[in-house]
């Protein structure tokens, strides 16, 4: 397909791959941040909520798929609901030493210095993780991605026929960005074949946050950082 098919200047292209690549880059400055830096890493995810929903507000218009016009009907919705409850149940199960694709590199942990929970902190995590992320990445995985696979002016691809070489590649893609790949091959295939099945982007966000938004409760619940 090659750089000029993509065409990265189109704005369609820059409003779906620009808040992931600067959410990417943010995630990858915390990883390497020094522990020992007067500035707690912390800061940066708070930043990264900051600029990452700043941009997908920014460029909101060039999302049409998330257009009022197109929301999911209550039936999508409930569906998408449960599977979001069911990527989470499998994605805390999914998490034996070879299931790994090594350790994470910025886990967040949302204690004060005398190991108290910190609810600021919570908040700032929750938020990013069950409201920004999962609309920064489904559009970006799904929306773009996929569909340009399946076709390089990705618009006019209607979902339900990308094919399963643009699904099967796009959720290896996605597996790759994440440290549990059992369950992101999971996770990425049930969000896409909601997209793919109702022609509508809404149930996928929709499954994504409730699995991003669970998985915060219950990471505050159980204290199991390491899924931060």
């Amino acid at each position: 397909m090659g750089t000029s098919a993509v065409g990265w200047r189109r704005p369609a292209v820059v409003a779906r791959a620009v808040p992931f690549a600067l959410f990417m880059l943010l995630l990858a400055l915390r990883g390497a941040w020094p522990a020992e830096a007067a500035l707690d890493a912390r800061w940066l995810y708070a930043l990264t909520v900051l600029l990452v929903g700043g941009a997908l507000l920014a460029w909101r218009r060039a999302y049409g798929e998330l257009a009022w016009a197109v929301r999911p009907s209550g039936r999508e919705a409930g569906v998408a609901v449960a599977v979001g409850l069911a990527v989470f149940v499998a994605w805390i199960h999914l998490d034996a030493g070879w299931m790994r694709l090594g350790e994470p590199s910025a886990s967040y942990v949302p204690l004060d210095a005398q190991g108290a929970l910190h609810p600021g902190w919570v908040a700032v995590r929750w938020v990013g993780a069950a409201l920004v992320v999962p609309v920064m990445e489904e559009l970006f995985w799904r929306s773009f991605l996929m569909r340009w696979i399946a076709q390089s002016r990705f618009e006019a691809c209607v979902p339900a026929k990308v094919g399963l070489r643009a699904l099967v590649l796009s959720t290896f893609v996605f597996m790759l960005a994440h440290t549990l790949w059992l369950a992101a091959i999971l996770a990425g295939l049930a969000y896409a074949l909601l997209y793919m099945r109702t022609a509508k982007l809404w149930p996928a966000v929709i499954a994504h946050a409730v699995t991003n938004g669970a998985l915060g409760v219950w990471v505050v619940a159980t204290g199991r950082w390491e899924f931060w």
